[in-house]
């Protein structure tokens, strides 16, 4: 719903004289989440100012563009005393977390509370369209001046998917080289915390960007938990404290505070959807063994062999999914492994690039599967060791194997592309 901006007067005279439009009163009603002080703070109006119907309608306009409300209008009645203000205003449900990326001088607490005087509107979220972000963009370019600084503020409106939905909005000090000299893990439990930093050496001399540490986070630090049972562990936001700066660089160390949580055992684990193969021949591709802490990241490798498993009888689609149920009272976790085999696969198309007709002729005829045939897909690396004595020989052959799955016609095609290697 678009934001409208209405104008209900209630006069008692056919115009009032230039005095009588002193304000005496100003109210403003509606907004579930603003009090009324802050609304009329945003507007620069106060009572004993003298303003007209324009300034009312411009208060109006302004307060619909922030983002912050779907609907805005107001009303006015004048007497020999002077004109009370009413302003009615409906809330905005589209807001989304204002982040800081790398405001590295202040705490977030501080920015939010600079921000707010300035623009009294915001509480650390922001609309997902209207003005409000670029007046919260100039009040932090405020800040980095008064701090000396030559940074630019800017920010971009993200969401977790291209062209998906905005989740956040990320202001950023631009301009600036801002480097990540030491992380380190102030809550993390001492035997866990070496893993930890070895795995954040990585980060070291990066630049720093929040929303960067937190994907690398997830990405590298989290599985140093998940291999040792901490199956609910997690991240807070990451803490920068500036420890050097000079006109070329500005160098940060960053804490990562964590709460591992409870370290799980296996109680074990059942299987759930799986026709193709019985729970005898699966299980034992799974490393994990009861009464053993429970290492989340070697199950995610156990599981790509069981999907491996499957495109070797045609299931080319075929999932497995871990669900957990965790007794939180023992500190053990049994696995429900479900299985979605989904629909069977057979050979399509064979192309052999890369080698002269005659020896591209030898190997179609010695590869075996037919269009017939159910797919397997631990086929081709078979053909490959056994076909190398079908090509010209004092050659270093290289081969690159594609499968090109094709959902509609239920068929793999495959492309072998041979090269030779560079001496």
């Amino acid at each position: 719903m678009g934001t409208s901006y209405a104008q209900n007067a209630h006069k008692a005279a056919p115009k009032p004289a230039d005095s009588n439009w002193t304000l005496i009163s100003i109210h403003a009603s509606g907004s579930q989440r603003f009090t009324p002080e802050e609304i009329i703070s945003t507007t620069g109006l106060k009572v004993g100012d003298v303003a007209t119907e324009d300034d009312f309608r411009k208060v109006t306009q302004d307060l619909g563009e922030t983002g912050m409300f779907t609907d805005v209008s107001y009303s006015f009645s004048y007497s020999r005393a002077g004109t009370k203000l009413e302003l009615h205003l409906a809330d905005s449900d589209k807001l989304v977390p204002a982040r800081f990326e790398n405001f590295v001088w202040f705490s977030d607490a501080d920015l939010i509370s600079k921000v707010h005087e300035r623009e009294p509107l915001f509480n650390g979220q922001v609309p997902v369209g209207g003005s409000l972000a670029d007046h919260i963009s100039d009040a932090l370019q405020s800040q980095l001046l008064r701090h000396s600084l030559s940074a630019r503020a800017e920010y971009t409106r993200e969401g977790a998917a291209p062209n998906g939905p905005i989740d956040a909005i990320n202001f950023r000090a631009a301009g600036m080289n801002i480097h990540i000299r030491n992380v380190s893990f102030p809550s993390a439990p001492a035997d866990q915390v070496p893993g930890l930093v070895s795995a954040a050496k990585k980060l070291e001399g990066r630049d720093y960007l929040r929303s960067e540490v937190n994907a690398y986070a997830k990405s590298a630090l989290l599985p140093v938990y998940l291999r040792h049972g901490f199956l609910k562990a997690s991240f807070s936001e990451p803490q920068a404290k500036v420890v050097h700066e000079d006109e070329d660089e500005t160098q940060v160390d960053v804490d990562l505070a964590s709460t591992p949580g409870s370290q799980y055992t296996i109680l074990g684990f059942t299987w759930e959807g799986n026709a193709a193969f019985p729970a005898a021949k699966l299980q034992p591709l799974i490393k994990g063994q009861p009464n053993e802490v429970a290492d989340a990241v070697q199950l995610r490798t156990d599981l790509e062999s069981v999907h491996k498993l499957y495109g070797t009888r045609g299931y080319m689609l075929a999932t497995v999914t871990p669900e957990p149920t965790f007794d939180d009272g023992h500190s053990t976790v049994a696995y429900k492994l479900a299985v979605n085999e989904g629909e069977l696969f057979h050979m399509g198309d064979l192309e052999i690039a890369g080698l002269d007709s005659k020896t591209a002729d030898r190997l179609e005829e010695a590869w075996d599967l037919k269009s017939s045939d159910v797919y397997d897909s631990s086929y081709p690396k078979r053909f490959i060791e056994k076909a190398w004595k079908l090509l010209p020989p004092k050659t270093n052959w290289t081969v690159d194997v594609h499968e090109g799955v094709n959902e509609k016609e239920k068929t793999v095609d495959v492309s072998l592309r041979y090269g030779i290697k560079p001496d």
